[in-house]
């Protein structure tokens, strides 16, 4: 059996950043974590089980969101890489909490244009997943009235035809989950021209993604088969697994070697490939354990 890595995969820039900032609070040497008794992050910081477990051994802990705030004792609260809204991070503050912000900075613009828009009086169409984190923090600076969530260009169309019936004249702006396919989005956006042909389309897609998508589907054309290293919470991994389906190859998403599915063994070429979420020795560990197991296989 061969294994073939994407030309791209592991952590993005915003996912570096964010455990980096989080190690740097865990170990005191943040000016904010110094008359800090603990550390905290709203939410899981990124969607990687053994990255929150690393971090959870080195003091960072993982609220969840809706945790009563109130009760814990004087702390940093790390801001999730996927962002929060305005409401979520001024209540922090407003708690006494030091507050650092490890939003990624392609979301942070997102987020930015969102607010822009809905100054301006914009109705704003965010392509994406309806409780993901980041769509979530994104709605809070858009004002939730100006703001549809739409997942599908079906979904789209029917949004974008209730919208026209009400108010055809409206000002439309279409932003994007910055994990989502760029035929996702591309789908979406002519969805919504058929009534409002002067949508304002702004490239929200992270280029990281992009990246990693276009890696795999070039391996997609020397694997037989995939497997996609990630976390099951993890946007931009469930759709590099759906990238891989689209394109006629069998894929599994795996969060650890235990979870290597017994059919991968029945091809000869398998392609290897990782959220931006995923760890390099995570990565490694999979390869390994592929390698040991075919060796073991042929005895």
């Amino acid at each position: 059996m061969r294994v073939i890595r994407a030309g791209i995969l592991g952590f993005c820039m915003g996912v570096r950043r964010a455990v980096e900032m989080a190690l740097r609070v865990s170990e005191g040497t943040e000016s904010s974590q110094a008359e800090s008794s603990a550390v905290y992050t709203l939410g899981p910081l990124i969607h990687n089980t053994r990255v929150l477990e690393m971090l959870k051994e080195r003091g960072v802990v993982c609220l969840k969101e809706g945790s009563d705030l109130k009760s814990l004792p004087e702390s940093t609260v790390i801001i999730r890489a996927h962002g929060v809204s305005p409401v979520v991070e001024n209540a922090l503050k407003e708690h006494g909490f030091k507050v650092l912000d490890a939003t990624c900075p392609n979301v942070k613009a997102s987020q930015n244009k969102a607010r822009s828009f809905a100054e301006k009086g914009y109705r704003i169409f965010l392509a994406g997943e309806e409780n993901h984190a980041e769509i979530s923090g994104i709605r809070g600076f858009a004002q939730n009235s100006s703001c549809f969530v739409v997942d599908s260009s079906a979904a789209a169309d029917a949004v974008a035809a209730e919208l026209y019936r009400k108010d055809p004249s409206a000002m439309t702006v279409l932003i994007g989950q910055t994990t989502i396919s760029r035929e996702e989005y591309k789908a979406i956006g002519k969805a919504i021209l058929r009534y409002f042909p002067k949508l304002e389309i702004i490239n929200t897609i992270c280029g990281a993604t992009a990246e990693r998508q276009q890696a795999l589907r070039e391996l997609c054309v020397q694997a037989d088969a995939l497997i996609i290293v990630g976390g099951k919470d993890s946007a931009n991994a469930r759709r590099l697994i759906a990238l891989a389906l689209d394109q006629g190859k069998p894929a599994w998403l795996v969060e650890s070697p235990a979870d290597l599915p017994v059919e991968i063994w029945n091809y000869q070429t398998v392609g290897l490939s990782a959220g931006a979420s995923t760890p390099d020795e995570l990565i490694d560990e999979i390869e390994e354990e592929i390698t040991k197991e075919h060796l073991a296989k042929l005895g």
